[in-house]
């Protein structure tokens, strides 16, 4: 008999109306948020004061219409696909996001007298810290744990899904993070997943089926099965999917999110209800050149960002998933107000992050901005480097989104454990 592959197959499409899907696209190593929203008002000055030979030139600024959080703004000019859709409502801004155990202020921290994060400014610890790890005893993270705690009606293989080894942000306690490629994961070696019935298919699958006795045998032989098992899913997506409405360009993050808008309409009229995917992108660490054309400036990358979205975003409502997508996009770290030596900026703590689709509450920054003034009032660095406290908790944006993908409010705390510490627990990020 065919076996596991040949009987595997997609949910029906009986009530493919209720789908949610959460995309996280996340800046590795600390995306510069100062370099990114930028005041246009009287703050400007204040910008441009603290960092001379780093700060944008104001006409340069892509004007974001209104006012919010008590200033007018302006984008990044290679982030100027994103305008139209912050116009359009589709797109708003979080000011001064960050990991936080508690409310606290730059004097708070400035006198040791609140429990901080542990190992800030570490990009590997604040890493997997914004995603959710509680520690070495529990390596899951915040959307692993609030898709585990779904209802069950809202439950659904392949819902925590990855594209490479990073996975803090979408690993669970007892479930699987499920790895997605830009083919779905069809080819396994000789391995045609699209032919179950092939020769090379039928060994994986009989391989996948071994069974030991000896418990690490046991447990490649489940990974290995459970591996199979969602590239056959994928590979069957696939094979129904129309190419994507929009023009993506060929650049790792174009590739990955082009992927993406090539299989969610697939996932949603296939029946599954809620997933989440992580898109770890980018090298942002730059304490040096910054600014220019090279290939990893933030210039560069940010333009690579911009265009991704905006093509994500075009072909999600050519699709018919305009309130079905979230596009939340974090970075473990903002960076020094004060430049670096070499063009560039620091690790510091507090940073920008946004949030895109029909179902955000856009057209705004939501949050409070922190003054832009080198040892004022929201500068926690001593030496006066403009470290910013967050105002907004990484929590309360992570428990924003995953109630949006349904999770109960009451169980907001066993996800976000921090948010005990918080009377407000969630940002009026997104319509239901």
């Amino acid at each position: 008999g065919a076996g596991l592959l040949g009987t595997l197959s997609l949910p029906g499409s009986a009530a493919a109306a209720d789908y949610r899907a959460l995309v996280v696209v996340f800046l590795a190593g600390g995306n510069d948020g100062h370099n990114t929203l930028v005041p246009t008002d009287g703050a400007y000055l204040d910008y441009q004061r603290a960092r001379p030979d780093l700060a944008l030139a104001k006409a340069s600024l892509v004007d974001l219409p209104g006012s919010s959080a008590g200033h007018s703004f302006g984008l990044h000019a290679s982030l100027a696909p994103l305008s139209g859709l912050y116009q359009q409502q589709r797109l708003a801004f979080m000011a001064n996001v960050g990991p936080l155990v508690v409310p606290a202020t730059a004097q708070q921290v400035k006198d040791h007298a609140v429990e901080l994060p542990p190992f800030l400014m570490s990009h590997s610890d604040q890493q997997q810290y914004t995603q959710g790890w509680m520690g070495d005893t529990d390596a899951s993270g915040w959307a692993g744990r609030g898709l585990e705690t779904l209802p069950a009606s809202l439950k659904n293989a392949l819902a925590a899904v990855t594209f490479d080894t990073n996975r803090t942000l979408v690993l669970g306690q007892n479930s699987r993070v499920a790895f997605l490629t830009p083919d779905g994961g069809r080819y396994w070696g000789n391995a045609d997943l699209a032919h179950p019935e092939g020769f090379w298919s039928q060994s994986l699958n009989r391989m996948a089926q071994w069974q030991f006795s000896n418990e690490y045998e046991a447990e490649y032989a489940r990974t290995f099965g459970g591996s199979i098992t969602e590239s056959t899913l994928f590979t069957q997506a696939f094979l129904k999917a129309t190419p994507p409405q929009a023009t993506f360009e060929d650049n790792e993050l174009g590739r990955r999110l082009r992927t993406l808008a090539t299989v969610l309409p697939v996932l949603k009229n296939s029946g599954y209800k809620r997933q989440v995917f992580f898109v770890n992108w980018g090298s942002f660490d730059t304490h040096v050149n910054q600014r220019g054309s090279g290939e990893s400036t933030q210039d560069t990358q940010l333009m690579q960002l911009a265009k991704a979205l905006t093509a994500f975003d075009t072909a999600n409502q050519a699709a018919g998933l305009n309130r079905d997508v979230t596009t939340l996009v974090m970075s473990e770290f903002g960076r020094t107000l004060r430049p670096a030596s070499g063009g560039g900026s620091d690790h510091a703590w507090g940073n920008h992050w946004m949030a895109m689709g029909g179902a955000v509450s856009g057209g705004q920054v939501l949050g409070q901005f922190p003054s832009l003034v080198l040892g004022g009032v929201d500068d926690s660095d001593p030496n006066r480097g403009g470290r910013f406290v967050p105002t907004t908790s990484a929590d309360q944006v992570g428990a924003s989104v995953m109630q949006w993908l349904g999770l109960p409010s009451a169980s907001v705390p066993d996800v976000f454990p921090n948010l005990k510490n918080f009377s407000q627990k969630s940002l009026a990020l997104l319509s239901a």
